[in-house]
């Protein structure tokens, strides 16, 4: 019997069972959907059986694709790890990733990310850059970062930009508040009220830079340094906060608070990790990014692959 069977469809088939769905995991993988449905496709013709059922959600495998799935648990990990071992090989890979951010939830999923990439590359020293950096670009040029984690990009300076993840930020208020039964808010809507944020200057706020600067309004302003600070404020109608969906998930599902899109269409923050020109051709940097993206894809709400 001669095997049609590839590395491409056992990660096609690994990437569904994490992703859940076609569409998610076409995105991971960096292929379009009908490429994906494509190669689930030519699997079932070859062997004459369904891997998987159809309008089943989360997906939901024939005993015929667990049969691959679980070759693929077998051999996919064996492959990543030769494959780390030729760049070993080849580059005498020893080196160190301090990583700084410009964000005070990105500690949330850097944490968890940081774990996998450890698992990967051992022999690489990784590390975070101790507190909140309001420069981080600036750590990269004087050698005491290697990663900045940043919220946009900038042409003008000398350093490369790798995309990670877009992600919604939302308005958080009260159960009671006011505002509770709207189904978005508008600058306006902050304008009565205090906004609590993060001690951070305005052009690092996504709502004062993109939303309430543009419209002229200049709430009051309450700060603090902990997210749980900032949902006990909102809470108690001490204000309005706004976080990035995924950093307030949990505070959600609990009915703790409530979110509210930021305009009709939703407000968008976007993260990069950015490093000198140099380190971009390291194969633990790029794996480091790779990886990064692929676990808060799966463990994030509300993100979308840059």
């Amino acid at each position: 019997m001669i095997s049609i069977l590839e590395l491409r469809h056992l990660k096609t088939l690994t990437a569904l069972r994490e992703a859940g769905n076609l569409l998610r995991a076409a995105t991971l993988l960096n292929v379009t959907q009908s490429a994906l449905s494509h190669q689930i496709k030519q699997l079932e013709e070859f062997y004459g059986l369904a891997l998987f059922e159809r309008k089943s959600v989360p997906v939901r495998f024939t005993p015929a694709g667990e049969r691959l799935l679980s070759l693929a648990d077998m051999i996919l990990p064996q492959v990543e790890s030769v494959e780390r071992d030729m760049v070993r090989l080849a580059q005498g890979v020893a080196g160190q990733l301090r990583i700084a951010v410009e964000c005070h939830t990105c500690f949330d999923w850097l944490m968890p990310a940081m774990d996998v990439f450890r698992q990967r590359w051992p022999e690489v020293d990784l590390d975070i850059v101790s507190g909140f950096q309001a420069d981080p670009i600036g750590l990269l040029y004087g050698h005491r970062a290697d990663i900045a984690i940043v919220a946009d990009t900038d042409s003008s300076e000398n350093v490369d930009y790798h995309p990670l993840f877009s992600f919604e930020i939302v308005a958080l208020v009260a159960k009671d508040h006011a505002l509770a039964e709207r189904d978005y808010l508008v600058a306006e809507d902050f304008a009565a009220d205090t906004l609590i944020t993060y001690p951070v200057p305005d052009d690092m706020l996504d709502i004062v830079r993109l939303v309430l600067k543009p419209a002229g309004l200049n709430p009051p302003r309450r700060t603090t340094e902990l997210t749980v600070a900032m949902l006990q404020l909102v809470a108690s109608k001490r204000g309005i906060a706004t976080l990035p969906h995924w950093a307030a998930q949990n505070y959600i599902n609990r009915d703790y608070v409530l979110a509210k899109r930021i305009t009709p269409t939703g407000l968008t923050g976007r993260l990069y990790a950015a490093c000198l020109p140099e380190l971009s051709s390291q194969a633990f940097l790029r794996d480091f990014v790779q990886s990064t993206r692929e676990n808060c894809y799966l463990k994030l709400s509300n993100v979308e692959l840059l």
